[in-house]
């Protein structure tokens, strides 16, 4: 069969969660698979608009993109919602359109409400027979994901699963199969030579702390529970240095700005890194992470089986996971810097709440995930 893996480069989530896949099908399975993303059919001025846009809405008035995602998510704005977006996908989308209805796949999986949109008009119409399989990439879900050509929904949890089945989708559509992840986290790893590797050391409690790929949030603060920049004239820390047991990985995904400026104060117990791509590994030596708590990052660390810590949430779709994930026990969100000292404190000293910590992850991982998808293609 003919299989669409198709995504929207609009943050990073999207596009990892369909790699996993597509990558799941070239290894276990036969089929004809493709990769794409939506934006890439459009012109290229829509695809920067897009990507800048949302962008610019999330880093610098994220307040804005909170106030409009709730408002869109609203019952009685949906039919406005329908119709504005068949214009505007119908408009700028006309390429993934034609691209749809020439190849007309067996499958189309998508990892991003666009495309889901863009494919089940063609299906309303009759134009493709595709079945549509969207996989959603948060715990909550947006109405936005939400269309009736859709075939099946792919789920993180069994809340998202109820939320579903409240909005009124059918429970023969919707299958909990957990967000998916590359199977490079499903493997144990030994933590002893990757500590090496990464120049750790051995028997030290190691957070890492992710800004998420646009590389945002009181960075520099959380540092200093580590210890303070050498040379710096500043005296006191939040109670949490290296020398008390405490060394952390600092990944700034693409703010290169921030990265120099942290390895240029030289903080003390503190490796940093840029845009990585063994996101894997730095999980793997980790006891805690401290993170923007998006979708696959949430995903990875559960599979992982990390404590985390949350931090600056867009609002919208990350507050409505920190609350999803909360409702299973798992992560906190302290109000400020000195709360996150206090629960990486918790989780060093006290063994039983670490312990906790790792069997409730377990408890909501998917490691499978990748493999309960492609087993939907039937």
């Amino acid at each position: 069969m003919k299989i669409l893996v198709i995504h929207a480069s609009a943050g990073a989530g999207h596009l990892k969660a369909a790699q996993a896949i597509y990558e799941g099908l070239k290894k276990f399975t036969s089929h004809e698979a493709v990769f794409a993303d939506s934006l890439d059919y459009t012109s290229p001025f829509f695809k920067k608009f897009y990507q800048r846009t949302y962008i610019f809405l999330v880093m610098g008035m994220s307040w804005l993109w909170g106030f409009f995602f709730g408002l869109l998510d609203r019952p009685w704005i949906q039919p406005l919602m329908r119709s504005a977006r068949r214009f505007y996908n119908g408009f700028n989308a006309q390429r993934l359109s034609a691209f749809l209805k020439d190849k007309n796949f067996d499958y189309v999986i998508t990892t991003h409400f666009l495309p889901s949109e863009v494919v089940a008009a063609l299906k309303r119409t009759g134009e493709i027979r595709s079945r549509l399989i969207t996989v959603v990439t948060d715990f909550d879900v947006h109405r936005i994901w939400l269309n009736p050509e859709t075939d099946l929904y792919a789920v993180a949890s069994e809340w998202t699963e109820q939320k579903l089945r409240q909005l009124g989708v059918a429970q023969e559509k919707i299958c909990v199969t957990g967000i998916p992840v590359n199977e490079k986290f499903l493997y144990p790893a030994d933590r002893g030579e990757l500590k090496n590797k990464l120049g750790l050391k051995e028997n030290v409690f190691t957070v890492l702390i992710a800004t998420g790929s646009f590389g945002v949030g009181p960075i520099e603060e959380i540092l200093r529970i580590l210890g303070l920049p050498v040379g710096s004239p500043l005296k006191g820390t939040y109670g949490l240095r290296e020398e008390d047991g405490l060394q952390a990985l600092v990944v700034c995904g693409h703010n290169r700005g921030l990265a120099e400026r942290l390895r240029g104060a030289n903080y003390a117990g503190a490796k940093i890194f840029g845009l990585v791509d063994n996101m894997h590994e730095l999980m793997a030596v980790s006891d805690c992470m401290v993170t923007k708590p998006g979708g696959l990052s949430i995903a990875e660390a559960l599979v992982s089986q990390l404590p985390m810590i949350f931090f600056h949430p867009i609002p919208g779709q990350e507050t409505n996971n920190v609350r999803v994930l909360r409702g299973y026990g798992i992560g906190c969100m302290p109000a400020d810097v000195p709360g996150i000292a206090g629960e990486l404190r918790k989780l060093k000293s006290f063994r039983d709440t670490h312990l906790t910590a790792l069997k409730l992850t377990q408890r909501l991982a998917r490691p499978s995930a990748v493999r309960d998808i492609i087993s939907l293609i039937k």
